[in-house]
């Protein structure tokens, strides 16, 4: 069963761990970003609305980015005078016109990047001599917005997803901080800011999640126009070896984590974690989802042509539209005609809700769309539990192996009891 917790009555727009999770579920642990000018807890400088958080784990300390064209690098520090643990912030020269949108350290913590509005990702360093983390850009052949990152296992490459509509693999090698990687499929010289590849979604939509996969032989990003794309490199230079484009029947996801070589969750506007497994030579598909709330009764009331199960779906969208136009007329429930549930004010139902005194609620675990998708247990490789975040307030911690009730061989058990 998935462990959910109410956070706060507020969005959440981002969230990390720390190493051992020890109270994971606890604000004092947990670092969540609200949607405002905070991390909830601390009382962080940024004055805009904080867009990204990590985590580093094995040197606890934590980055954050925001609107306001800032960084700061945060470590747990003795306070001077009290002796009581306070978090102390470092300046990060990020040298940007823009809003900063998204930030990840990368896995040998001694860098981290930060994407941002104006065309261009910062790899930051730290200078010892000035106590403050410098930048080197990248920015050829950006044309938009960045707005997801992520790390490959060498620490060298970095993958980036943006707003026009392609996920390219870059390289962030720095003369002094990283070694020369081993040879790759992505390419053997990497100096500063190659172009290891560039790939376009099939719409031409915003690229809101990228990932690579734990080998790093493998990336995988989402895009707007509701695709999931997988793309297996071959050698430098050279046409992937694979590319394969899921056209989900949901709405667009935002965010997606890899759980193993050949399968990984991804999450967004269709308010639950959906799975897909596939490999290079078989291909890859949606084999379900984590959310084990939408079972029989979802396809009950949503009959056999609907669509999956979620916030907006193909054949229910009229219902839906129906019902947020006529939702908060009436505070009591009228039935409909035929019999069937109405919402307050008068309009049918849409599949995919109930009623409750309050109005309408989602059947899923989340009532709102999900904002980040993270590991929460297990090596890489081997996760068996991700944790997400919503707009919704909620952070909900989900099982993905077999036997923990929302896992993969109980989704595949149940899949059939939904029409895809």
């Amino acid at each position: 069963m998935a462990d959910i917790y109410q956070l706060i009555n507020v969005p959440l727009t981002a969230h990390a761990f720390n190493a051992d999770r020890s109270c994971a579920p606890h604000l004092d642990v947990a670092s969540v970003s609200p949607n405002s000018n905070e991390v909830h807890i601390y009382a962080f400088d940024h004055d805009k609305l904080v867009t990204s958080i990590d985590w580093a784990p094995q040197t606890n300390r934590l980055v954050t980015c925001a609107h306001d064209r800032n960084a700061y690098v945060w470590t747990l520090e003795a306070h001077p005078e009290t002796g009581s643990p306070v978090w102390q912030p470092t300046l990060v020269l990020l040298r940007i016109n823009r809003s900063a949108t998204f930030v990840r350290w990368s896995p040998n913590e001694e860098k981290f990047a930060v994407a941002s509005g104006a065309r261009t990702i910062a790899v930051c360093q730290y200078d010892a001599e000035s106590n403050w983390w410098v930048a080197k850009h990248l920015k050829k052949p950006l044309r938009s917005t960045v707005l997801g990152l992520d790390w490959h296992p060498n620490s060298v490459l970095l993958a980036a997803g943006s707003a026009d509509g392609a996920a390219r693999v870059f390289s962030a090698f720095i003369k002094g901080v990283d070694e020369k990687p081993p040879a790759s499929p992505w390419g053997e010289r990497l100096p500063f800011n190659t172009v290891c590849g560039e790939f376009m979604s099939t719409a031409g939509g915003w690229v809101h999640g990228i990932a690579f996969s734990p080998s790093g032989d493998a990336l995988a990003f989402v895009t707007h126009d509701s695709m999931l794309t997988v793309v297996y490199p071959s050698e430098a230079d050279q046409p992937p070896a694979a590319v394969y484009s899921v056209n989900l029947a949901s709405l667009p996801c935002l965010t997606l984590q890899w759980t193993s070589e050949n399968a990984l969750i991804a999450a967004g506007h269709d308010c639950q974690p959906l799975v897909f497994e596939g490999s290079l030579e078989g291909g890859w598909a949606q084999t379900g989802s984590l959310d084990q709330r939408t079972g029989t009764s979802t396809r009950a009331a949503a009959g056999p042509g609907a669509g999956g199960v979620g916030r907006l779906n193909r054949s229910e969208a009229f219902n839906m539209f129906r019902a947020a136009d006529s939702r908060g007329v009436s505070s009591s429930p009228a039935p409909a005609a035929g019999g069937a549930t109405a919402a307050p004010g008068g309009g049918a139902l849409g599949a995919g809700q109930k009623l409750t005194s309050s109005g309408t609620e989602l059947l899923t675990v989340h009532q709102n769309t999900i904002t980040s998708v993270r590991a929460y247990s297990g090596p890489a490789g081997a996760v068996d539990r991700v944790s997400t975040t919503g707009v919704d307030g909620r952070l909900v911690v989900w099982p993905v192996t077999a036997g923990g009730g929302g896992g993969v061989g109980g989704v595949t058990r149940g899949v059939g009891q939904l029409s895809m």
